[in-house]
């Protein structure tokens, strides 16, 4: 379970935030057992053959896949996943992360035709702010399994709820503008993330290095989409996970480009600055419905106590609009306007114009 540190109210493991006052979600004791987590993995495999090799993947250390990636511990399990640390037997002392995938995720088409043609692109898409795979493999229980750097650090939502509920502007800043870069690069080769969030973000902090963002789990991105106008969101009993950095677009079922990822980036931006989300509601899906229909809070009105200016809220609003093409048209250019206006210059049309050459 996980509970909301302002009102006390309780959601279900896969809410991140409370639908009362917009608060980002804690965990709340007792959390799930690793028996628990593993049985949710087997469960979630299907036939008795794929729970089998689910079972078989709750158990990797110690071996040895494809003859050089030697796995060391187990770093961390869910629904759809197990992750490992895995050393390179090639030398150079090279360590992974090794991320094994449920037999129903592996089965999932379009995840599977987008985890491919991000490997095929593994070369290309390496970059300091992208956590890119390496390769797609393959076990004996046909079980498959992603290669990827083994980044060490703290997963951005993390870093928010310990300092606090919300991060400094000059940090936040600085971490849009590497993730706007990582983004970039992947919207250059055509690749759309479609589920950027904070938990799908690493500050990596290792060998005495500046800290930098890494943004996790392109290939991952699980498209999901819905009916015009939410028909079969609003409907009894339908729940479409926890899209709370979704598009309108994207909630709507349209075609996506990288402007759904601006949209995804500036509402976490407004959720590091402020600790909440622009939209409120008394449920889930009233939330995501106020999305589609209505403005979102003045970032000035959500947290006058903060001092935030208005060439803050203006690039915020922008980069929220909710038609794509009223927002800043790449994450590079929403970037260089936050840190523009946290620095307190002039972020008006005239000078981004100016500033993108338009």
């Amino acid at each position: 379970m996980t509970r909301c540190p302002t009102c006390g109210a309780t959601y279900a493991d896969d809410a991140r935030f409370c639908t009362k006052d917009g608060t980002r979600l804690v965990p709340a004791p007792p959390r799930a057992s690793d028996e628990e987590r593993t049985g949710e993995f087997v469960a979630n495999a299907g036939t008795a053959e794929a729970k089998a090799a689910a079972t078989a993947a709750t158990e990797m250390v110690g071996q040895t896949l494809e003859g050089r990636y030697r796995i060391l511990q187990k770093l961390g399990e869910g629904g759809v996943s197990f992750v490992y640390l895995a050393e390179d037997l090639a030398g150079g002392n090279a360590r992974f992360a090794i991320k094994v995938l449920s037999p129903a995720l592996s089965k999932d088409e379009n995840a599977m035709a987008r985890l491919r043609r991000e490997a095929d692109l593994g070369g290309r898409l390496e970059h300091p702010n992208i956590c890119h795979i390496i390769r797609l493999g393959e076990t004996r229980e046909r079980l498959v399994y992603i290669v990827m750097p083994y980044i060490e650090g703290e997963i951005l939502s993390d870093r928010t709820h310990h300092a606090g509920g919300h991060l400094p502007p000059d940090e936040v800043a600085r971490w849009v503008k590497d993730i706007a870069e990582g983004l970039q690069r992947a919207h250059d080769l055509q690749i759309v993330h479609r589920d950027l969030k904070p938990e799908n973000v690493m500050i990596a902090s290792a060998g005495g290095k500046p800290q930098r963002a890494v943004v996790m789990d392109f290939g991952l991105a699980k498209e999901r989409r819905a009916s015009p106008e939410l028909a079969k969101l609003t409907a009894t009993g339908i729940v479409l996970g926890t899209p709370e950095f979704m598009s309108p677009e994207q909630l709507r079922g349209k075609p996506l480009d990288g402007r759904t990822d601006v949209y995804s980036l500036a509402l976490m931006t407004y959720e590091m600055l402020t600790g909440k989300l622009p939209f409120s509601g008394r449920t889930q899906q009233e939330m995501m419905i106020n999305r589609l229909r209505s403005d979102p809070m003045p970032i000035r009105a959500m947290r006058p106590d903060l001092g935030f200016s208005e060439g803050v809220e203006y690039v915020l609003n922008k980069g929220m609009a909710r038609d794509p093409k009223d927002r800043y048209q790449t994450a590079p250019e929403f970037a260089a306007a936050v840190g523009a206006a946290v620095r307190g210059e002039n972020v008006g049309s005239g000078m981004l114009g100016r500033l993108f050459g338009r």
